[in-house]
């Protein structure tokens, strides 16, 4: 009986376990962290976005090698997940592209998942940090702090740097490197904005309706990059935050780690066209003070924005042409200047990770050493919002698992680094 040692017991690596035990496989998961499946209980806000029913999007993925995410995703997609799921017990519903778990709960997901290891005769050892790995001989052998474990497989399962508090604390990276890995640096992905303006605090709390226009211009002179995105707004003390934020932000933390510069344009009022609102303003209500015509269109705390940003100093003046025309400019192209983001504690994924190209697809074991298997956000590769990392969690977990279980062990010339 093939023996295989899981590092990491999350979403990719609970699905290895499975995968691999289902093959007939001796399997035992090693999990950091006292509990597993922490950051999956908080995915989708607690309530767990398995899966998308969606991915007409090119960019769903974005990282090292769109044509990699294509190859794994076409052996295990959404509809094998969502399969997977139903059959072992759990009823799922779907809310928009969204593919949830019926009762809402992500502990549903974490606690179908620990039923079947158990049925399966995993072992689970929790508390169980690793430390390093090796092979030699053909065997290899994972060292935690207190024991060391041998096996004819690893599976490096470990999560990135986000959110460090469930786990994810990037050792996995160390790991990876000890193998002959080539890491791409990782950065805060899915991740609020820090913004120069000072303004922002003012607004701070607000929810708004909005799109964003992004523009990066890279460090090194080359082409400027633009990007778009529509959804919910969040005005916070620092800058932006919401989905349609999280969405565009892995690109400005690209840019701002390598130094490039990154500028934002927000439509704050993406439902009504610049002309439209012109109309209102100016033509429909001339007896009005500026203040009053914008009340019932803007949120009450973004019109003294609004007005001293457009150098308006009161509410109740009566503007001329000149001055709405102005306005209807700033709410519909609300300048903003990136300076950061928040840290990987605030990032749901990260970007960067194992450099994707020695990677198998097909297998997700590594090229550079045979044996070796990698999963989920320890590669490069990240997801937009929506069910789509989880995706790529169960993905890479399953072909991982499954892949490690069957294949016959060899020891190919030039493949091993012992």
């Amino acid at each position: 009986m093939k023996s295989i040692i899981v590092i990491g017991g999350g979403a990719s690596g609970l699905m290895a376990a499975i995968a691999a035990a289902r093959e007939g496989a001796r399997v035992t998961v090693l999990e950091a962290m006292d509990k597993p499946a922490k950051k999956l209980l908080m995915t989708g806000n607690g309530r767990c976005n398995l899966t998308s029913l969606d991915f007409s999007r090119e960019d769903c993925y974005r990282g090292g090698n769109r044509m990699f995410c294509q190859q794994v995703l076409s052996q295990f997609d959404h509809h094998s997940t969502m399969q997977f799921f139903e059959e072992m017990g759990l009823l799922l519903q779907n809310r928009g592209s969204g593919v949830y778990p019926l009762t809402d709960q992500a502990s549903s997901v974490a606690d179908r998942l620990l039923l079947e290891i158990q049925k399966l005769s995993v072992k689970l050892k929790c508390r169980g940090k690793v430390t390093a790995i090796e092979k030699k001989e053909g065997k290899w052998t994972v060292y935690t702090e207190s024991w060391h474990y041998e096996a004819d497989a690893v599976i490096l399962a470990c999560g990135s740097q986000a959110v460090p508090a469930t786990g994810s604390d990037g050792s996995g990276y160390a790991l990876a490197r000890m193998c002959g890995h080539t890491i791409q640096k990782p950065f805060p992905a899915l991740v609020p904005l820090k913004c120069q303006e000072s303004f922002v605090k003012k607004m701070a709390g607000l929810r708004t309706r909005a799109v964003i226009d992004m523009e990066i211009w890279p460090s090194d002179g080359s082409t400027v990059q633009q990007f778009s995105e529509s959804g919910e707004l969040q005005w916070t003390e620092y800058g932006i935050s919401g989905i349609v934020v999280f969405q565009l932000s892995r690109y400005a933390s690209a840019t701002l780690q390598q130094k490039g510069r990154v500028q934002v344009s927000v439509d704050c009022l993406p439902s009504v066209t610049e002309e439209r609102l012109f109309d209102l303003l100016y033509k429909k209500k001339e007896k009005e003070s500026i203040g009053d015509r914008l009340t019932g269109i803007l949120p009450k705390k973004m019109i003294p924005v609004i007005l001293e940003l457009c150098q308006i100093r009161k509410a109740s003046d009566r503007p001329d042409e000149t001055q709405i025309k102005r306005i209807c400019k700033m709410i519909k192209h609300l300048p903003l200047t990136v300076t950061g983001t928040r840290s990987f504690e605030q990032a749901q994924v990260c970007g960067g990770g194992v450099t994707l190209s020695e990677i198998d697809p097909c297998t997700m074991e590594s090229r550079i050493i045979s044996g070796l298997y990698l999963t989920g956000e320890l590669m490069d590769v990240d997801g937009i919002c929506g069910g789509y990392n989880l995706q790529w969690a169960w993905s890479t977990g399953y072909l991982a698992g499954k892949s490690s279980a069957v294949k016959v062990t060899s020891h190919k010339k030039g493949e091993d680094h012992d």
